[in-house]
């Protein structure tokens, strides 16, 4: 982010839930995000993006590009979940996502799980790269261990296949420069089933599949990362503004 911001404006959104955001009880579905962050930007005067997702933010990104070509001009998808694959996580879930039972575990036996938990989850997320020391010692343990976030998090975990399931409906529909980069090793969303075969279904987009790398790509390979949101950028720059008009994209100056 501060590289970032040296030659770009840099916006970070928690989503509902996450950091200090708040989640009102409704079906937080990536599209429902999507027209919040919409919403959002408008307020904030953007008008051209380029819009950055990791992991389940991924179908947030993408959802945003579908229903508002006109503010998404690229979009860089890190370690994403693009197409249904069976998921323990998933299923695991589901139950801590129904209101009643789900509250009760959250306030009572579930953050003291999680905290036991949170030292395989890190490292899960970073194999087969060791955790970085900054990111144990400075990572905000106790954000994430709040009942409320802890709801966030099952409720978006259950919801990942059927979000999927839709979202895959529409990749062709995506018309922006698109860079999706992952770990080689990831180990929490498989590289050929996801990264790789979005990437084939995207003629076009380009492809960063960095050896040795875990799930948490933006950490690992910072590099990697920013050199896609540069060129991304370049091309977006480049492209001819496109208006939405119904089912058909119509060039500016074709309408």
């Amino acid at each position: 982010m501060d590289r970032l911001s040296e030659r770009y404006r840099v916006i970070v959104i928690d989503r509902p839930g996450y950091g200090y955001s708040t989640r009102p009880r409704q079906l937080w579905t990536p599209r429902a995000h999507a027209t919040l962050f919409q919403k959002a930007l408008q307020q904030l005067g953007m008008d051209r993006a380029i819009v950055l997702g990791h992991s389940c933010g991924t179908m947030v990104a993408v959802s945003l590009a579908l229903q508002a070509p006109a503010l998404v001009r690229g979009l860089v998808l890190l370690s994403g979940h693009y197409f249904p694959t069976a998921r323990l996580d998933v299923a695991l879930n589901w139950p801590l996502a129904i209101p009643g039972i789900g509250d009760a575990m959250r306030h009572t036996v579930s953050p003291l799980l999680a905290r036991l938990m949170l030292p395989r989850a890190f490292r899960k997320m970073f194999e087969p790269a060791p955790v970085p020391e900054y990111f144990e010692r400075l990572f905000p343990k106790e954000l994430m261990l709040r009942p409320i976030q802890l709801r966030a998090s099952n409720e978006d975990a259950a919801l990942i296949t059927p979000a999927v399931m839709e979202l895959e409906q529409h990749y062709g529909e995506l018309t922006v420069p698109v860079a999706i980069v992952t770990g080689g090793d990831d180990q929490i969303a498989d590289v050929g089933r996801q990264s790789e075969r979005l990437h084939q279904e995207l003629p076009g987009s380009e492809f960063i599949r960095v050896p040795g790398a875990g799930h948490m790509i933006h950490h690992l390979a910072p590099d990697q990362v920013v050199a896609a949101i540069d060129r991304v950028a370049q091309l977006a720059a480049r492209a001819p503004t496109v208006h939405y008009i119904g089912t058909a994209y119509v060039p500016a100056g074709q309408r």
